[in-house]
């Protein structure tokens, strides 16, 4: 797989939470979403004015129930599929005159007054679902979801970009294949380990370009970036109003290149910086794991009493990483937890703080013979449900990165690199580095995103977390040097985003979009 994909585990632990009040049996995992939007009505085209339906159904499914106090409606809008090169509206290239279909969820609060529009969410990946997490921050702070003081004022809108969930899917990794690849090593260093990892990788590419052929470059930034001006239409606002989380903030960074005379206010929450390619942009994350991992190794040693794996935590998920290889432990299903299942559970884990101590126990059952909780962890970031199945997460994380990269490395390189981040970042480098093979490998042509200025654009509100282990900080000062309006607000905590995680945050946040009030000049919000 290539990178991390740097969606929001929040939002998993928030379901969680919300459906133990709701005496709903789950985990931390995202459900599985059924990939349409039925009984939504027939698509409305871009321009005109979408029908809503009420959609209880929805947070049902997600949740057990919906917020109290809030109503939820849901819309299709069409959007060519290819929007063209000479501007909205053109459609040359292929799938020329076909659309997708882009699904909605807006969550209205029946306290709402003095309105000031919709506020459009998308959650990153890419490939999450923006109409789930719309869902779940719907539920107020008391849930880690959306102040009241935004919610009072905005509709929350979320979105499926264009291949994601309930939007035109993109589907064409077998299940096989996935299990496959989550549970393969993550540091092949064989040849022959290296070799079969690259025919898995080629398979994947040869089946999605089976199947999707030349309609592979549409699922690209620039074409879902386009969509959201179709979004903002549609709810019927003259100027954008948008939360990005992660991958989001590439979305909102397109748009404001794009549409920077539409943009009302932007908050970009986990920078990713555009104008790296995908060597760099695996190296910052292997960095910025590795510094999360540093960062959770401390804890453990300074929090014995809930750290069983303490003192020296590095050393028991790198020796449990290491058994792994040879003698897997096989769960009481059968299911064995090889090393690459072990990896993407301490993956999972270091999206949030509260995943460190999650983690501690998964490895410390796992020395136990007990591999439940590692599967636990594993299987909330692959999208795996209990019933082996998986959600498109990673068919659309795929497409929609491949589709924007140009930079394809040779396998020699990333044979190279895999050795020299060994060195460099022992737990998270050798697996960034074969995880480019992913769009090395896969078909189709590539169709980049814009990185310059959004020029005329207002000040767009940029945050970083210092401990951020998927969109690492340094990616935060460069989106906002190259957009040229871009703020800087620091989070000096832990985990992936910070919105809305502690007073100060939100605080600075709310009155940018409520009262567009930019934060102070090197804002730096302390961890708690």
């Amino acid at each position: 797989m290539t990178r991390f994909p740097d969606r929001i585990r929040r939002v998993r632990l928030t379901l969680a939470g919300l459906a133990a009040a709701a005496l709903v049996a789950a985990g931390c995992t995202l459900p599985a979403f059924s990939p349409e939007t039925e009984g939504a009505g027939p698509a409305a085209a871009p321009g005109t004015t979408p029908t809503w339906r009420p959609c209880p159904e929805i947070p049902d499914e997600l949740v057990g129930r919906g917020a109290p106090g809030m109503r939820y409606d849901c819309a299709k809008v069409a959007v060519p599929r290819d929007w063209g090169t000479g501007g909205a509206g053109a459609t040359a290239g292929p799938g020329a005159g076909e659309t997708f279909e882009i699904a909605l969820i807006r969550a209205r609060s029946t306290k709402q007054r003095d309105r000031l529009g919709s506020l459009v969410i998308n959650p990153g990946g890419p490939g999450a679902s923006g109409v789930d997490t719309a869902v779940y921050l719907s539920f107020g702070s008391a849930f880690g979801g959306l102040p009241a003081s935004v919610t009072d004022r905005f509709d929350v809108v979320g979105f499926d970009p264009r291949g994601v969930a309930r939007s035109s899917p993109v589907k064409c990794i077998p299940d096989a294949e996935l299990d496959t690849s989550f549970g393969y090593d993550p540091d092949p260093v064989s040849q022959r380990s290296f070799d079969d990892f690259v025919a898995l990788n080629q398979r994947i590419g040869r089946g999605c370009g089976d199947r999707y052929g030349d309609q592979l470059p549409l699922y690209g930034t620039e074409q879902a970036a386009r969509d959201m001006d179709a979004v903002r239409a549609a709810v019927g606002d003259d100027k954008l109003t948008y939360l990005g989380y992660s991958y989001g903030t590439l979305l909102g960074a397109t748009y404001a290149q794009l549409f920077p005379q539409r943009v009302r206010a932007l908050v970009l929450d986990g920078a990713v910086d555009p104008q790296q390619k995908l060597v760099a942009g695996s190296e910052s994350q292997a960095r910025g794991f590795e510094r999360a991992f540093d960062n959770f190794d401390r804890w453990c040693a300074a929090n014995a009493g809930r750290c069983p794996i303490a003192p020296d935590a590095r050393a028991a998920v790198t020796t449990a990483i290491d058994k792994a290889k040879v003698s897997p432990v096989r769960g009481a299903d059968g299911r064995v937890a090889t090393s690459g299942w072990v990896f993407y559970a301490v993956i999972s884990s270091l999206y949030t703080e509260t995943g460190w101590q999650e983690l501690a126990k998964a490895i410390d059952e796992l020395q136990g013979g007990d591999p439940t909780e590692v599967f636990k962890l594993a299987d909330a970031y692959a999208g795996r449900g209990e019933d082996g199945h998986y959600t498109n997460l990673f068919d659309a994380n795929l497409a929609v990165n491949c589709a924007d990269e140009t930079e394809k490395p040779s396998r020699e390189r990333i044979r190279q690199l895999q050795s020299q981040w060994r060195e460099k970042y022992p737990l998270f480098g050798p697996s960034l580095a074969v995880g480019m093979l992913g769009c090395v490998e896969w078909p189709g042509q590539r169709d980049p995103y814009p990185t310059g200025k959004a020029v005329g654009a207002p000040p767009i509100l940029v945050v970083g977390t210092t401990g951020d282990p998927a969109t690492p900080y340094e990616q935060t000062p460069a989106l906002a040097s190259m957009l040229g309006v871009g703020q800087v607000l620091t989070w000096e905590g832990e985990g992936h985003t910070a919105y809305p995680q502690t007073g100060c945050i939100t605080d600075a946040v709310d009155a940018y979009l409520i009262s567009l009030a930019v934060p102070r000049q090197g804002l730096r919000c302390p961890a708690r």
